[in-house]
C-alpha cells in the first residue's frame, strides 16, 4: 500500500492537553503527519490515562479513553514548575510550530506562559488554548465537561422525545467538536504563517463550537422565533424521515425529496398513500408525520432491516438499519476504507490495539497512525536531544 504525503509533515506540536478535546485534536493533526509531543505532568499523564472500562489498563497508565486517541506521538514529562524543566520547555517552544492546551482559562499564563511570553519565544508560533467557556467573558472561569456544554448549548433540551428530554447525547460530542474546530484553525493559522510568518493566539471556546454545529437547530429558532422542540428519532425538516419498524427492528428511512416518498410508497406497494390528502406534499405530511409512520409501519413490518436496506437504498431512497457499536465497527464499508489501523500494544504485551482514523482519504488512501500510544514519559531520555533539535530548526519553523 502507497503511503499517501502527509500535508502537515515536519509540523511540530506541543501538546499540553488532557483527556478529550485537546488529545482529539492533536490526534487528527498528528494523522496529518504532525510530530506531537505530549507535555505531561510527572508521575501523572494524562487523565485519559487512567479512564476506561478495562480496570488493569487504568491502573497501568493506559487505559482505553487514552489510546484511543494518542496513537502516535511521544511522551514526555516535564514539570511547569522546575527551573531545569522550564528551560527545556522554552527550548521546544522556540522551535515548535504549535502549542495546544486545555487548561482553565489563565492557568498557562499563571505559569509563566502566556501568549505575550510564548510569542517573544517564538514570533511565528500558533498557541491554541480550548476551554469550555474561551478565555475572556464572565464564564471563563468556570469548569466544564462535555456533559456541562451539553446542557448550555440547548443541545440536551432538544434530544429524547417530549417525554425523555433532556437527554445526554450519548458520546462526548462537544469535546469531539471541540477538537475538530481547534484542528481546522490550527490548519488555517498554519496555512496563513507560510503567507506572513506570524504567528497567531487561537481562543477556541467549546460552547461556541457545540452551538455553531447545532446548525438549523440555532438558525431555526434565529429566524423563525420558534425554539425547536425534542421530537426523538424524527427529522423536524421532512416526512417520512426518521426510525420506523421492520420485522426484526429499527430501520431509518429518510424521504425527504418527493421523489424518494414516491418511490419508497412503490417499493412498499402502498400507491394509495401518494393520493392521500394527508401525504400529498412534504408540508401536508410533516402535519401528519404520526399518521403517515403509523401506515409506514404496517409495510414495513413485512421485511426485516436489512433486506429493505438492500431493497430502498440501491432504488436513490436513504434507509439504512441502526446498528449498534459492535455492529458499526464490523461494517464491510470501514474495512473497504482502512477506517481502522492495528498497531502493537504499547506495553509490549501479545494484544492487538485497533484504533480509529481520521475519515478523509489523501490521494485515494487513509493516513494511519506510525506508533502505538506511548508510556508515560516514553521518550523522557530524548528530552534534551529533541528540544536541541527542536531549537536548532527553530528558523526554519516559519514556512510549514
Amino acid at each position: 500500500m502507497r503511503m499517501p504525503k502527509r500535508p502537515l509533515s515536519g509540523i511540530r506540536v506541543l501538546d499540553l492537553t488532557n483527556v478529550l478535546a485537546g488529545p482529539y485534536c492533536s490526534y487528527q493533526l498528528a494523522l496529518l503527519g504532525a510530530e506531537v509531543v505530549k507535555i505531561e505532568v510527572p508521575g501523572q499523564g494524562d487523565l485519559a490515562r487512567h479512564l476506561g472500562p478495562d480496570v488493569d489498563l487504568n491502573r497501568s497508565g493506559i487505559g482505553a479513553s487514552f489510546l484511543a486517541q494518542n496513537a502516535g506521538k511521544k511522551s514526555v514529562e516535564i514539570d511547569l514548575k522546575d527551573a531545569s524543566d522550564r528551560a527545556d520547555f522554552e527550548d521546544m517552544v522556540r522551535g515548535a510550530d504549535v502549542l495546544l492546551e486545555n487548561f482553565r482559562a489563565g492557568v498557562l499564563a499563571r505559569l509563566g506562559f502566556g501568549w505575550p511570553r510564548l510569542r517573544e519565544l517564538n514570533p511565528g508560533l500558533v498557541y491554541c488554548a480550548i476551554s469550555g467557556f474561551g478565555q475572556t467573558g464572565p464564564m471563563s472561569q468556570a469548569p466544564a465537561y462535555d456533559q456541562i456544554i451539553q446542557g448550555l448549548s440547548g443541545m440536551m433540551s432538544i434530544t429524547g422525545t417530549k417525554e425523555t428530554a433532556p437527554l445526554r447525547v450519548g458520546f462526548p460530542v462537544c469535546d469531539t467538536v471541540g477538537g475538530l474546530t481547534a484542528a481546522l484553525h490550527i490548519s488555517a493559522a498554519l496555512a496563513g504563517r507560510a503567507h506572513t510568518g506570524e504567528g497567531t493566539f487561537l481562543d477556541v471556546s467549546m460552547l461556541e463550537s457545540a452551538v455553531s454545529a447545532m446548525g438549523w437547530a440555532i438558525s431555526n429558532y434565529l429566524v423563525s422565533g420558534v425554539p425547536p422542540e425534542p421530537m426523538g428519532t424524527q427529522n423536524a425538516t421532512a416526512a417520512p424521515s426518521g426510525t420506523f419498524e421492520a420485522a426484526d427492528g429499527p430501520l431509518n428511512i429518510a424521504a425527504n425529496r418527493q421523489q424518494q416518498f414516491e418511490t419508497l410508497c412503490d417499493l412498499l406497494d402502498r400507491p394509495d398513500l401518494l393520493t392521500d390528502p394527508r401525504f400529498t406534499d412534504r408540508e401536508q405530511r410533516k402535519l401528519h408525520r404520526d399518521e403517515l409512520t403509523g401506515e409506514l409501519n404496517l409495510s414495513l413490518r413485512r421485511r426485516t432491516a436489512r433486506e429493505w436496506e438492500q431493497i430502498l437504498s440501491p432504488a436513490g431512497v436513504p434507509a439504512a438499519r441502526v446498528a449498534t457499536v459492535p455492529q458499526a465497527v464490523e461494517l464491510d464499508q470501514l474495512e473497504h476504507r482502512g477506517f481502522f489501523t492495528e498497531l502493537p500494544f504499547p506495553d509490549g504485551s501479545e494484544r492487538v490495539l485497533k484504533v480509529a482514523g481520521g475519515g478523509v482519504l489523501h490521494d485515494g488512501e487513509p493516513l494511519r497512525p506510525t506508533a502505538p500510544p506511548p508510556l508515560l514519559g516514553q521518550q523522557n531520555a530524548e528530552r534534551a536531544a529533541l528540544a536541541h533539535r527542536w531549537s536548532g530548526q527553530a528558523d526554519s519553523a516559519v514556512t510549514p
